[in-house]
């Protein structure tokens, strides 16, 4: 297995993992606290539905929402550059910065930390282009 496919699978898993940690936050939470807007949720736990999520399922939501707007370009793109084999080095660095400010993003959305999330999400998208700029130089 060359190293850019060892890189990208790594980063890969981390942005999947990242995402699973969303969901089960969210349940954390809705557990914790018996607030749940499904019908079926609340019976199951002898609670009363309630009309509006809780502000930390809300913010886990936007955040997760926000990563299937931005991580599958990810995977197209990267394995875009794995099967051109694209400037390994450069790659792998997109890679990593790709996955690092994702991680970074959800931290940020989750505490409501402004300016940072945005810059978070602004590297996100920076490496993104950068990767794609490497894609269609491995095509000229």
């Amino acid at each position: 297995m060359s190293e850019l496919l060892q890189v990208y699978t790594l980063c890969v898993l981390v942005l999947c993992l990242k995402m699973f940690a969303i969901s089960c936050y969210q349940g954390f939470f809705r557990l914790r606290s018996h607030v749940f807007t499904n019908p079926e949720d609340a019976a199951c736990f002898n609670r009363a539905a309630h009309t509006g999520e809780l502000l930390q399922v809300v913010r886990a939501s936007k955040a997760w929402a926000n990563d299937l707007e931005n991580i599958p370009l990810f995977f197209v793109i990267g394995g875009l550059c794995v099967v051109l084999v694209t400037s390994s080095e450069m790659t792998a660095g997109l890679f990593v910065g790709f996955t690092l400010a994702r991680m970074a993003h959800t931290l940020l959305y989750l505490g409501g930390w402004q300016p940072w999330r945005t810059l978070a999400y602004a590297v996100g998208t920076v490496c993104l282009f950068g990767l794609g700029g490497l894609v269609a130089c491995a095509m000229i």
